[in-house]
Order: structure tokens, then C-alpha cells, then sequence
């Protein structure tokens, strides 16, 4: 080793030693100076920052200085001008003889704690106490995940959150907007309905920010079927039956005649599945179509099916419509015409009898 090297190895010591002896009490303890006219001792206010934000320790200076240094806990990080913290954080900000300040940037948690500026003058030593406190906005860590249950079930959402201060946390069901809510990390959910299914927001707060997550539920059920409408068609005309099933999953469903199944194509017909609606149509009503007819709608939970009747609707003859003029024409009927056509009469040309 050069003699330089062995001097700065010796100096870095030297300077250890001294504020070892400077502190003379365990680090993390708050700094008293017990009495001790020589020495003088102080406490500043607490430093509050946020995570991520820059902090910047100040030191004042006086009087002759011969040695000062910043110490966090147990390590220093700087003894004068030079570094000895290989944090690429912290930097040198200001030395001279009013002011030694250095500071930390993108702050995290780990810097919470308390520093030590430690002055030696011509006269004695100095050492100012300061506290850096961490703030952290609120983070989601534990949600429960998207569910799918069956209704009557049991259902229990966690959230769980970090953050400093400690944040509260808060359920509510947003969509379908509803009364559900709870401030508590656990939402419990007894017997759930299909009316509580949806989505349902966690949400954790403290004073520094909000952090906001979602999870949906669905809730399976059985099918429950609309009451069947009848429907009268005329013969050779087009008729439809719809059948609308309210289910989660969907339901598949079928026709029946009777007690024989429809398929798609038989006998003219056409059977189409439109989600939760299922229609039933007749291109060219028969005689052998007008009858009962029966929709079954079918899950995993379970079915449901409602009735419907296809009857004949008899197409007014020309004859028939004959009826109506004549028996304008006929009777009282008559009558009624000619008086009403003489007060229009009347009406018309009584302004031109007045002039007279």
C-alpha cells in the first residue's frame, strides 16, 4: 500500500473513531447531551416525505469546523466532502462554513429512520437529530379473484392493502349499483342472490392517495320461462311462438307438439335461438300445426317450460263484407243518411239566406 493510501485508510478511521466518540451512545436513540457543558446536543422536527420524492438534510455549521459528517443509523454518508455511502441516491448538496447539507432522492422506506449530523468545532462537538418518515400511498396486494358460483351459496371477497399510514379499506357493489357494501377487508355474502351479482369494487385510502381494484361475480341459476302467449293464425298464413328464459348459463331449449319434439326443418318449421329467446315458426299454417305446443328451457341447474296454442283465425268470405254497405243503405240506417245530409245542406247555405 502507498503511503497516501495508508493515509486516507488512516484518516477515514480516524474520523470513524471520532464520531463514535462524538455520539457515545447506540445508534437509533434519540441524542441527549446528559449535562455535558462541552457538547451540544439537538433534536429537530421530524421530516415527513413521500415515497419517491427528494429530502434534504440539513446541518449548520459556525465556529471553526474540523470535522462534521452525516451518519445514517450506523453508516456514515458523508464525512466532509467525501462520500462514503455507495448509495448513488444520496449527494452532496452544500458545504461550507454556514451549511453542510446532502440529499437522498426517489426516498423509499428503507430510509426511514433517524440521522445524525456531527460537527466537531474548535471549541466542541455537535450533533443535530433528525428523523426522516416515509410516507406510501395505499397498494392493493391481495383481491380475490373473478368468481362464479351457484346461487345460495356462500361467498367471502378479501382485499388486502399496504401503505404508510395504514390505509382503510372499503367493498361496494357497483354494477348493479346496490346498498351491498362493507368497511372491512373481508365482504361477506350469505345465500347470494342473481340480484348481487356483478362487479365489485375495493377500495383502499389514506391520506396520501387511493388505490382502486374490481373483480366480478357471477351467479348461476335455472332457467325460468315467460308465460307462453296463444296466437291465432288463418290458414295457409305465416305464424311465430316466441319462448324468452331468463338462466345463467344460457339455456338451450326445445318445442314440443304434444308430446313429440320439434326439430329444426320438420314439417316447415324453423326453430331459432337468439340468446334467451327461442322462436318457433310456421312458413304455411296447416291443418295439422293448430294443436299445443310446449317450450322447455334447459341449464346445468336446472329447466323450466311454459304452454302455448297455435288456433285457427277464419278469414272473413266476400260475402261477409257485403253486409256492412247494406245495411248502411237499409232502415233507420237510411234515414240517418238523408238527415244528416240536409243539415250539411243547411249548414252551407244558411250565411247566403241571412244577407236577404
Amino acid at each position: 500500500m502507498s503511503v497516501r493510501g495508508y493515509f486516507e485508510a488512516f484518516s477515514k478511521c480516524t474520523v470513524l473513531v471520532s464520531l463514535r466518540i462524538l455520539l457515545l451512545m447506540p445508534a437509533g436513540l434519540p441524542v441527549h447531551s446528559q449535562g455535558d457543558s462541552q457538547s451540544d446536543n439537538r433534536v429537530m422536527d421530524n421530516i415527513t416525505v413521500r415515497q419517491g420524492e427528494t429530502v434534504l438534510l440539513r446541518c449548520t455549521q459556525g465556529d471553526v469546523v474540523t470535522h462534521t459528517a452525516w451518519l445514517n443509523r450506523s453508516s456514515i454518508l458523508y464525512a466532509g466532502e467525501e462520500k462514503w455511502s455507495v448509495d448513488s441516491r444520496v449527494s452532496l448538496v452544500t458545504l461550507n462554513q454556514e451549511e453542510f447539507t446532502i440529499k437522498i432522492e426517489n426516498v423509499d422506506m428503507t430510509d426511514e429512520g433517524q440521522y445524525v449530523c456531527a460537527v466537531q468545532t474548535s471549541s466542541r462537538p455537535r450533533t443535530t437529530v433528525v428523523h426522516i418518515l416515509v410516507q406510501v400511498p395505499p397498494k392493493i396486494i391481495n383481491l380475490s379473484r373473478d368468481i362464479v358460483v351457484n346461487e345460495g351459496s356462500n361467498v367471502t371477497l378479501m382485499c388486502q392493502a399496504n401503505g404508510k399510514p395504514e390505509p382503510s379499506i372499503s367493498w361496494r357493489l357497483i354494477s348493479p349499483s346496490g346498498d351491498l357494501a362493507s368497511d372491512d377487508e373481508y365482504l361477506e355474502i350469505p345465500s347470494i342472490s342473481r340480484q348481487r351479482a356483478g362487479t365489485y369494487e375495493c377500495t383502499a385510502v389514506n391520506d396520501i392517495d387511493t388505490d382502486v381494484q374490481t373483480i366480478d361475480i357471477i351467479v348461476n341459476y335455472a332457467p325460468t320461462v315467460s308465460e307462453g302467449r296463444d296466437v291465432g293464425v288463418t290458414l295457409g298464413q305465416r305464424g311465430e311462438l316466441e319462448c324468452e328464459a331468463d338462466a345463467v348459463p344460457e339455456a338451450d331449449f326445445e318445442w314440443y307438439k304434444d308430446d313429440r319434439r320439434i326439430f329444426n326443418g320438420f314439417d316447415g318449421m324453423e326453430i331459432m335461438d337468439m340468446g334467451s329467446l327461442s322462436k318457433l315458426t310456421f312458413f304455411n299454417v296447416s291443418d295439422g300445426d293448430y294443436g299445443n305446443y310446449t317450450c322447455v328451457a334447459i341449464n346445468k341447474l336446472g329447466s323450466s317450460n311454459t304452454s302455448f296454442l297455435l288456433y285457427v283465425v277464419i278469414e272473413p268470405t266476400s260475402s261477409t263484407l257485403l253486409q256492412g254497405p247494406r245495411a248502411v243503405q237499409d232502415g233507420s240506417g237510411g234515414a240517418m243518411g238523408v238527415h244528416s245530409h240536409t243539415c250539411l245542406l243547411l249548414l252551407v247555405f244558411l250565411p247566403f239566406l241571412l244577407r236577404f
